[in-house]
């Protein structure tokens, strides 16, 4: 079995506190290093990830899933012998074999950065609607499109030590996605993209965005890469 010793999963959660534990237990089966940020959950999100063994950094507002990416990188980031970083979704869509098989594509240093793709091979998994809007976002998007993605809102990713170093997300809502795309794409870090299984239960439905909300998104970070050039 690998080391993953030198790993860490970022794992944001805002009100998490029925499924929290049970993924972050998961999880350590394989990862030893996982941070939980907690943004300001008004549920017993905090109790239950105490519980589990993994740090907990803490928000005392809800600020938004991309501030607690970028609090959760920066604490991983501190801590002795860090070198690759996994940000992984608190509601149990994300597998934790396929966190493994992209820390494996960093370690053969094939990549800087790995990111998952629901749309390289089976889509079945993925609701109809989602699927149009996810695989709009990725066509549309002229950062996406130049960095040839399928799928620019996963949130499973996976940085080496230098990508996450040069992570600077602003965007504390659900956009930083496209703004973590268009950063990539305007740098020299090697990125690619695997295929991965996202397991939609009925309570990652229920917690998933809007589509009117994915489609304003889509067109904030459009005004903004058009207002960059």
């Amino acid at each position: 079995m690998p080391d993953y010793g030198n790993t860490w999963l970022v794992v944001p959660v805002y009100n998490e506190g029925r499924v929290i534990a049970e993924v972050v237990e998961q999880a350590l089966k394989t990862f030893p290093n996982i941070v939980c940020v907690n943004d300001g959950s008004t549920d017993d999100s905090v109790e239950q990830i105490l519980g589990t063994g993994a740090h907990l950094v803490r928000h005392p507002i809800n600020l938004g899933q991309g501030a607690a990416l970028q609090t959760g990188l920066a604490y991983a980031l501190a801590q002795p012998g860090a070198e690759f970083f996994v940000t992984f979704d608190a509601d149990g869509q994300h597998q934790t074999q396929d966190a493994e098989a992209m820390v494996g594509l960093l370690r053969d240093d094939v990549a800087d950065v790995v990111l998952g793709s629901r749309f390289i091979e089976k889509t079945e998994q993925v609701p109809v609607l989602k699927r149009v809007v996810l695989r709009t976002a990725a066509a549309v998007s002229p950062t996406a499109r130049r960095l040839k993605l399928t799928d620019s809102h996963n949130g499973l990713r996976a940085l080496n030590r230098a990508a996450a170093q040069r992570m600077r997300i602003t965007m504390n809502g659900m956009a930083h996605a496209s703004e973590i795309v268009s950063m990539l794409a305007r740098s020299s870090l090697r990125v690619t993209e695997i295929p991965v299984d996202i397991l939609y239960t009925d309570y990652s439905r229920a917690k998933g965005q809007s589509l009117l909300n994915g489609v304003n998104i889509l067109f904030d970070i459009s005004l903004r890469e058009r207002g960059g050039r």
